[in-house]
């Protein structure tokens, strides 16, 4: 088995897609124009950040025809399929975080930090606080001071500010607060959180194959929704799972892997 098969993976989707909206604006090609707020697949196929459209909507803002299908088609995706997939898989954003949880690890920061000093539960309330301010000042707040447009702004048309954005989150990451960015702040991530509750894909562990390495708690940016390791088999039902795949990967026992939810145990289990 491939150690790093799901990194490889993550990091061709991402730079693939970066490629393409650079190469739509630096050569004119269509497969994928625009930015990741709002664009097209082959001109026909309409593609909007459906968090985005929500702060737009909260303003006031007329939500022209396409951009609300567009909303749409992504909002089905990640709620039927992918989960909260697109901070791990789509983000450009993951790897710089990505790169500081890994540089912690080689330096034993995360020895140094044993507790986390913030909760979780920052980045919806940072949600619900953005909606006011949509609704209040009618701009689409979040948008105004967003590292990850800044950095996909950066990357598809120059970097300019995009060199401040990564480099804030890189070292907030890795001396401030570990997974800081991606697991306690960005509003987007919660979002995705938020509408893919009732997603397919998911982890899975066999507590009978566990020799509890614990390996898997230390490479997942979202530790708390392993909490069944060593406990009990199960599947990861908690919407704050990325499916990034790092747990599978590090386990050498073959107790993580992907699979199709069960929603007939999973209702069982939950009454």
């Amino acid at each position: 088995m491939m150690n790093n098969k799901f990194l490889i993976l993550r990091r061709f989707t991402q730079i693939s897609i970066m490629f393409l909206y650079f190469a739509a604006n630096a050569w004119g090609w269509n497969f994928l124009i625009g930015n990741l707020s709002s664009s097209k697949i082959l001109n026909l196929i309409p593609m909007s950040d459906p968090y985005a459209v929500l702060q737009m909507f909260v303003s006031g803002a007329i939500i022209a025809s396409d951009v609300f299908v567009g909303a749409l088609i992504v909002v089905l995706f990640y709620s039927i399929i992918g989960g909260r997939a697109f901070c791990s898989w789509v983000c450009p954003v993951n790897m710089i975080t990505d790169l500081a949880n890994y540089t912690r690890r080689k330096f034993g920061l995360n020895r140094i930090q044993k507790k986390q000093p913030a909760t979780r539960n920052i980045r919806y309330w940072i949600i619900a606080l953005s909606l006011i301010i949509s609704f209040i000042f009618a701009v689409p707040a979040f948008e105004f001071i967003s590292p990850i447009s800044m950095i996909h702004r950066g990357i598809v048309f120059g970097l300019g500010f995009g060199w401040a954005a990564i480099l804030m989150i890189f070292l907030f990451d890795l001396f401030v607060l570990k997974n800081g960015w991606c697991g306690h702040i960005c509003p987007l991530g919660g979002f995705y959180s938020l509408i893919g509750r009732f997603s397919l894909i998911k982890v899975e562990h066999q507590e009978e194959k566990c020799t509890l390495c614990m390996k898997c708690k230390e490479v997942c940016p979202e530790s708390q929704v392993l909490f069944m390791v060593g406990k009990e088999s199960g599947q990861v039902l908690s919407t704050e799972c990325t499916n990034c795949g790092r747990c599978i990967e590090v386990c050498e026992d073959d107790a993580m892997n992907f699979s199709i939810r069960d929603l007939i145990a999973n209702k069982k289990k939950e009454k």
